[in-house]
């Protein structure tokens, strides 16, 4: 559990970090507003990661190891696709598809969620 805290807190740190490198780069000119703002894909790869950890959490019932593989996988591919957009596509298409995509997968874990507790209920 201790791990899995610091683990976080160093990947928050490292996001901060990049974030304000990013900023002083910018006021210094060494980088132009583009580039900094193209460090928004570092957020992305930090949700795909924690989403290839999803299914590897042990959990007691089968249910649950379900919606962690599903939740996993929305995680992995939408944070692919928000690091993707973001990395690559124009800044307008980023924001719109890139955040599209995260919050899409987000609501689909959700919605997941939802429908495997209807079905547990429905079938005690």
């Amino acid at each position: 559990m201790k791990t899995d805290i610091l683990a976080g807190l160093i990947w928050a740190g490292a996001l901060i970090g990049l974030a304000l490198l990013a900023s002083f780069a910018r006021s210094h000119g060494w980088i132009g507003p583009e580039t900094a703002l193209r460090a928004m894909a570092m957020n992305g790869l930090v949700v795909a990661y924690y989403g290839n950890r999803v299914p590897k959490l042990i959990v007691p019932s089968a249910l649950r190891r379900q919606v962690n593989r599903f939740t996993g996988w929305m995680l992995v591919v939408s944070g692919l696709i928000y690091a993707g957009f973001w990395a690559f596509a124009p800044l307008d298409m980023a924001m719109i598809f890139g955040t599209g995509a995260m919050a899409a997968g987000l609501a689909l874990c959700v919605l997941y969620c939802l429908w495997m507790r209807t079905q547990m209920r429905a079938s005690a």
